[in-house]
């Protein structure tokens, strides 16, 4: 029998199992060891001391801006948008109840990079401009497949099958963008399509920092609704639930947060696909876990960004090109698993 931790300030209390908080906080000494590399290493190598002197008043000028300005917004950007990606990858996934329901694999990402090409081929420029590309390209398609899968309820499988096809659709016409645009608006379309993590500063940091919070406020009452549709629609609605309702805020929600992402770092893969599952079977949650998934997409994103910078000498690869090649051995993993348990 799993042992149960009850925390309760007040009216409100959480509940936790020994082993999801022994695991929840493994993760979190991890993160916090990958923050601190991506602060030491680097074509000048840090020692943990010398990172932490940076930090306080009156540091060395190089030192100083070496971790606060170069490298501080890229290690924190990776851990803050891995956490937002696998709070989306874990909303969608307990949303369609298939462990392929990411923002990846149903079309949101695709739609959100479709948004910011959009702005991108328009002259825009910016973080306000490119996130607002990003989030309504992100609540558009997240509309247009509701719709289409929309039959009588939404239902998970269906939402899968059509978001798919609206992903292959919108990846098309990011091509067609590619190739039809200007020469320097196509080479910013591919660097950033990419899904890189360079040049992140701090102003559009503290942007889709401040965003990521405000969502993640909401994430307790609609981690509450997910666990009660996972125990299927009728009894959902028998509890008093409002079903549909709930399916479509908890796709904005989704949808958001992975928007939040995309507009600094273009689409990332893999993150939203793999931290939910990989913290389930850590934690041993049998259902939607959000703090397990948040600290996995970190360690993650945090992990391939260490990859992709360090992997190769003198060469630093866009995050995205590693997350793909973890996802497709991942993805591949899963096909087989789920193959052999049917």
């Amino acid at each position: 029998m799993t042992r149960a931790l009850v925390l309760r300030a007040g009216r409100l209390s959480l509940r936790a199992s020994g082993r999801a908080v022994v695991v929840d906080a493994i993760l979190a000494c991890v993160l916090l060891g990958c923050v601190t590399l991506a602060l030491m290493l680097g074509s000048r190598v840090l020692s943990p001391g010398e990172v932490l002197a940076a930090l306080a008043p009156g540091a060395d000028a190089t030192d100083r801006l070496v971790v606060l300005e170069w490298r501080a917004p890229r290690a924190l950007a990776a851990a803050l948008f891995g956490a937002c990606l696998g709070l989306s990858g874990a909303i969608f996934q307990s949303l369609t109840r298939n462990p392929l329901g990411s923002p990846d694999v149903i079309g949101l990402s695709a739609g959100s990079y479709t948004g910011v090409v959009c702005v991108l081929s328009l002259g825009g420029a910016g973080y306000l401009a490119l996130a607002t590309g990003a989030v309504v390209g992100g609540l558009a398609t997240a509309l247009t497949v509701y719709l289409l899968a929309f039959r009588r309820g939404m239902h998970g499988f269906r939402l899968i099958i059509v978001g798919i096809a609206i992903s292959a659709m919108l990846s098309s016409v990011n091509r067609w963008f590619s190739v039809k645009a200007d020469l320097d608006v196509a080479l910013q379309v591919a660097v950033w399509g990419a899904g890189t993590l360079n040049n992140v500063e701090w102003l559009p940091l503290s942007y889709s920092a401040m965003a990521a919070l405000a969502l993640v406020l909401v994430l307790p009452a609609a981690g509450r609704r997910m666990r009660q549709l996972e125990l299927g629609d009728d009894t959902a609605g028998m509890l008093g639930l409002s079903v549909e309702r709930t399916k479509i805020l908890l796709v904005v929600l989704g949808t958001a947060l992975t928007a939040v992402v995309t507009a600094i770092t273009g689409p990332v893969a893999f993150i939203a696909l793999a931290a939910p599952q990989i913290a389930r079977r850590l934690t041993g949650h049998g259902s939607v876990d959000l703090t397990g998934a948040a600290l996995t997409g970190a360690v993650l994103l945090s992990t391939s960004d260490l990859i992709a910078q360090h992997a190769i000498s003198g060469v630093v690869l866009p995050v995205g090109a590693v997350t793909v090649c973890l996802g497709g051995g991942y993805l591949v993993w899963l096909l087989v698993r789920e193959s052999k348990n049917s």
